[in-house]
């Protein structure tokens, strides 16, 4: 599959841009996984326009994890037409415009999903946009703005017909937010009409690699992006590569302690490119999330423990104390398992 110049190979797998969560240090891990594509956090148009200083560090990219995309939102098309500008000076593959994010602060104020009760403002957006930079411009939607008004069909041939270079749909419309399950079938008609010309790419509860494997097979998108399902496990995407790549007896799972190894390493990573207040910042969504630590009894304590570590020594040592309890628990289970082995 080809976005523009750039070939993903077969059946891509993208990492979703995410507010807090696709900072640099995610990023890379999730590339070196086997993510074909990742993007930043999305970025305020209006933001960048000010000069906002939290804002262009969002902008920061490396070439480790290239194939990268910025994703931009806002309401306003001079101010979007200016945040492309800059955001192509930073360098990344490609721009994706946001009209799919469905929170209040920027869908209730007419950006991202809110776009979708103006479709017009949204076309222009986009032709403007495309027509203001030179890097490939691609867009992500969802299927309308609620189920009395799923316009994807159309939508998509408008977008296309605007200039961008592919388009994701996440499969949900804005009024569910996250609720509810993700419709691709949708997808597969928008897939299946002659006049789209432009990849695909499938959004919305993909958790497992059997589900990335689904969406290929049962609704022929072109590229499937993973979202919520990545928090606190990165290796995902091999998972999903070992399966969609057929690499069969020689697709290893990570261990409980390489697992640990990653999550330790992504702190690490994100302290030394921020520093140590925010570094830890970044990294405990991902230490809340992740399904290492699913299991273990009483394991409250410790999870807010980790949640209110304020310095790397602090927070590393919880999480080794946590990687003991882990092997205690493994090992208890090993000398049941032997036990009733020797009594039978």
């Amino acid at each position: 599959m080809t976005i523009s110049n750039i070939d993903f190979g077969a059946r891509p797998v993208f990492l979703a841009p995410m507010e807090d969560v696709t900072d640099i240090g995610f990023r890379l891990l999730c590339k070196r996984f086997g993510a074909s594509m990742v993007y930043t956090e999305f970025v305020s148009a209006e933001a960048l326009v000010r000069s906002v200083k939290a804002t262009e560090r969002k902008l920061a990219i490396s070439d480790e994890e290239r194939p990268v995309g910025i994703q931009i939102y806002g309401r306003d098309a001079e101010a979007m037409v200016e945040a492309a500008k800059i955001v192509e000076q930073a360098g990344p593959d490609l721009i994706d415009l946001n009209f799919g994010c469905p929170v209040k602060k920027v869908a209730g104020k007419g950006a991202g999903a809110g776009m979708l009760q103006n479709v017009p403002l949204m076309l222009d957006i986009t032709r403007r946009v495309v027509d203001a930079v030179k890097l490939p411009v691609t867009a992500k939607t969802r299927l309308g703005w609620d189920a009395d008004h799923i316009i994807i069909g159309e939508l998509a041939e408008q977008l296309q017909d605007c200039g961008i270079s592919a388009l994701t749909i996440h499969g949900r419309t804005r009024a569910q937010m996250y609720t509810g399950e993700a419709r691709w079938e949708p997808m597969a008609d928008v897939k299946r009409n002659p006049r789209i010309r432009i990849p695909i790419i499938g959004n919305g509860d993909i958790t497992s690699a059997e589900e990335a494997e689904r969406a290929f097979d049962s609704y022929g998108v072109d590229a499937v992006m993973v979202g919520r399902a990545t928090f606190g496990r990165p290796w995902i995407f091999k998972e999903m590569r070992d399966l969609l790549d057929r690499r069969g007896p020689d697709a290893r799972p990570l261990s409980t302690d390489e697992k640990i190894d990653v999550l330790l390493e992504q702190l690490r990573i994100n302290v030394e490119r921020i520093d140590e207040y925010r570094g830890i910042l970044h990294t405990r969504r991902h230490l809340a999330a992740t399904p290492v630590f699913k299991g273990i009894p009483d394991f409250r304590q410790t999870r807010i423990a980790m949640l209110r570590a304020e310095t790397v020594s602090e927070l590393t040592d919880i999480i080794e104390q946590t990687r003991e309890r882990l092997h205690e628990l493994e090992n208890g289970e090993a000398g049941l398992c032997q036990n009733v082995v020797e009594r039978s």
